[in-house]
């Protein structure tokens, strides 16, 4: 999740912007927004246990609509603020005269866009070419393990340095390294010549910048969706791509047009928590496929059969086997243990500093 420094970049701290009132209000529609969605999951869930009955099969599939839609909602919109606050860092300094700027970033990231939704018909196609060839449950749990992967990429928090501070220091570096460059007049050039070359370089380099920052989030959101994909159809992993990019697209609003100054770091912190649950969902899920394509054994807890309601197996994907539940809990304690870790070494190297 980065150093403050990183993640809080100072677009929004421009000269005659109302910083802390405009922050305050921010932080409160934050607050409003998160206890909303939190009591809209809370009363789904309760609906679920109320009308759902029986005792959950764990050689059945039980990933419901609900549950991908909510899953992939969280993710891209997880992504889609990594991106902004990318962005955000890389066009903070392109204020006044030098505003124009931001325009070749933002085409650059509109081309991401595209080449995203390219990525996507490619590996679809792919994935469906494959499926005449490979049985679907093989390949369901093929793309699950893919997806559990990425997410743990997406955490970021085994690769915390590199995966986040780094990434954004490194936009940063080379864009700073471009408004240089677009100054430097070339020995035998006159500066009219030298910064007509510089300039078509400099845009090109930040509509470079602004591929890459988007792209790279959409590319992982692609590779985690596949599997939703073939076990749900495009159209439910449609609906919560839609839910992210409807979230997203307020941060960017409140980010790039009304300049407001968000709490990044809580927000980042929020869906890291909810991807940690999305984690646990997706290894239940998981098992439970490589048990249906016969690549693991399943050996039921008879005990928990009853204790465990058939909404848990919907939701969260509990069931009463021992391969699933021991898996989550190694899952869980990979993501608690990896989190201290994360902060220890954050803690160090402010002591060090």
């Amino acid at each position: 999740m980065g150093s403050s420094q990183a993640s809080e970049p100072n677009t929004v701290n421009q000269p005659g912007t109302p910083v802390r009132r405009s922050s305050r209000a921010a932080t409160v529609w934050f607050r409003i927004a998160l206890g909303l969605g939190v009591a809209a999951v809370a009363a789904v869930m309760v609906w679920q246990a109320i009308t759902a009955g029986g005792v959950p099969d764990p050689t059945v599939a039980h990933t419901s609509p609900g549950v991908a839609i909510v899953d992939v909602g969280v993710l891209t919109f997880r992504e889609g603020l990594e991106c902004i606050l990318v962005l955000a860092a890389v066009t903070a300094s392109m204020v006044g005269s030098e505003q124009p700027f931001r325009r070749p970033v933002a085409v650059g990231a509109g081309v991401g866009l595209v080449a995203t939704m390219l990525t996507w018909w490619a590996a679809a196609g792919i994935l469906t070419a494959l499926g005449n060839s490979i049985p679907a449950l093989d390949l369901q749990a093929a793309t699950g393990l893919l997806a559990i992967v990425v997410l743990l990429l997406v955490m970021n928090w085994f690769f915390h340095k590199v995966y986040w501070t780094g990434w954004i220091g490194l936009h940063t570096r080379r864009k700073r390294a471009l408004m240089t460059q677009a100054g430097v007049v070339r020995p035998g050039r006159t500066r009219e010549t030298s910064a007509a070359i510089t300039r078509t370089r400099l845009l090109w380099g930040l509509a470079l910048l602004g591929f890459t920052s988007l792209y790279r989030e959409g590319f992982e959101v692609v590779l985690f969706l596949q599997g939703y994909r073939l076990q749900l159809g495009d159209r439910v992993v449609m609906r919560g791509v839609l839910v992210g990019l409807a979230l997203t697209a307020i941060v960017a609003v409140l980010t790039f047009v009304l300049q407001r100054h968000l709490p990044y770091r809580r927000m980042l912190v929020v869906t890291g928590i909810l991807l940690g649950g999305v984690l646990l969902v997706m290894v239940g899920e998981q098992v439970q496929e490589m048990q249906l394509a016969h690549w693991l054994p399943t050996t039921p807890i008879h005990g928990l059969s009853r204790a465990i309601p058939d909404w848990a197996g919907l939701w969260f994907s509990v069931f009463p086997n021992v391969q699933a539940l021991v898996a989550q809990a190694l899952a869980a304690l990979l993501v608690v243990g990896s989190y201290f870790v994360a902060r220890a070494r954050a803690a160090g190297a402010t002591a060090a500093a």
